[in-house]
């Protein structure tokens, strides 16, 4: 037998499971599938970072990518004040802290780069300050001399990444909403006016929406519908040291190099910020659903390079290294909205998809229960995909 919900959520990620949360909360039924357990990629596995400031990977393409950046700022704004509420929102504990964060340079080539990001920062009222190396050691007196200055934003931080989804999958259930695991949808055709889901080649639902929010498997998730979206899964490695008593109390990146890290609750520091693992090979191919595989001298560099910053974090061991997917678009930018091929069918997911996460569920739940949201997303509708899919019946 066929069941009927309003609204059909692939992926039990973070996306998927606060797109279920706002939907539920706004009355909308929501039946969410997921293939495996919630929370195992992405979602569950990053470092837990929260940021606000353009990232390292936006700037280093900073003259393909102004305009669009213009776009992504009012996302961060947004994004600080809905982390900031979250954990009275959800009404639990998720080491969401809010401490803020550098963004730190060690050469005047890094500094007049961030000076560069500051002033498009503050056109659009983010808020961040630049400071100099001396001014930013008298805020966290445990940064490096080699830093010679600093972006700072008070509302950057972090948060534990294996509590935040599960929170809003209970919420969403608490209202109603339908999460089902091990469910791996097989099939999504059309019926009539309505979209026909099939789960493990037997169950069925039909749904007026379906939201795709695979994550790095959005592309291929797509293709049930016959439609190319065009996000890549990529393999990251994050580190953590043995617990010591705290002293970091900031996130710290750097806008020349590949960095992030924080000290967590529990007395850990988190190091990553994009260094890669390496994906299985299997019959010639590249296997996106096998774990990673760590390289160990990307391991070496990143903690080195958080040695350079944080010059005591040389003197700890380092307990363990795991690798993660994360799903990138070709542009660094989110893909979010209803597909234009494809009336009903609608996907989130890219950017800084655990900064962002939050967000994009609030927005895909106004964009399918009034058909607007507040921001202006014209950078990142499904609609720009368009010359792809011009000959995708």
């Amino acid at each position: 037998m066929t069941q009927q919900t309003d609204v059909f959520v692939i992926g039990g990620g973070l996306v998927g499971c606060s797109t279920a949360y706002y939907l539920s909360k706004k009355g909308i039924q929501v039946v969410l599938a997921e293939s495996g357990q919630l929370n195992r990629q992405s979602s569950g596995q990053n470092a837990g970072s929260l940021h606000f400031q353009l990232e390292f990977r936006m700037i280093t393409f900073w003259k393909e990518l102004e305009k669009e950046m213009n776009a992504l700022i009012p996302l961060s704004i947004a994004s600080q004040k809905v982390w900031a509420n979250l954990e009275n929102e959800l009404q639990a504990d998720m080491e969401v802290i809010q401490h803020g964060g550098f963004m730190v340079a060690e050469t005047e080539e890094e500094l007049n780069l961030l000076k560069k990001k500051y002033e498009l920062e503050k056109k659009w009222k983010l808020n961040t300050y630049l400071l100099s190396g001396d001014e930013a050691r008298e805020i966290a007196p445990y940064l490096s001399k080699r830093i010679i200055g600093a972006a700072y934003c008070p509302e950057e931080g972090h948060a534990n990444p294996r509590q935040v989804t599960p929170q809003y999958a209970l919420r969403a259930t608490e209202q109603g909403a339908t999460i089902l695991t091990q469910s791996k949808v097989t099939e999504i055709t059309r019926k009539g006016e309505r979209w026909l889901v099939t789960i493990n080649n037997e169950d069925k639902y039909e749904a007026s929406h379906v939201v795709i929010a695979t994550g790095a498997w959005i592309g291929e998730t797509a293709k049930m519908i016959g439609l190319h979206v065009p996000m890549f899964p990529v393999p990251l490695t994050m580190n953590v040291t043995e617990p010591v008593p705290g002293f970091i109390d900031h996130m710290i990146q750097h806008v020349g190099k590949r960095i992030t890290l924080k000290q967590v609750r529990d007395g850990n520091i988190l190091i990553g910020g994009g260094w890669s693992s390496k994906f299985v090979t299997k019959n010639g191919q590249l296997d996106f659903n096998q774990s990673p595989i760590i390289i160990p001298e990307a391991v070496q560099e990143n903690c080195k390079i958080a040695a350079e910053l944080v010059p005591h974090i040389g003197r700890l061991r380092l307990l363990r290294s795991w690798p993660g997917v994360t799903g990138i678009t070709s542009d660094q930018l989110p893909i979010i909205g209803e597909m234009t091929e494809r009336q009903g069918i609608w996907v989130a997911g890219g950017g800084s998809g655990f900064t962002f996460g939050p967000l994009y569920g609030s927005m895909l739940a106004d964009l399918i229960t009034s058909g607007s949201t507040e921001f202006e997303i014209d950078a990142f509708i499904p609609k720009k995909l368009s010359h792809l899919n011009l000959f995708m019946a």
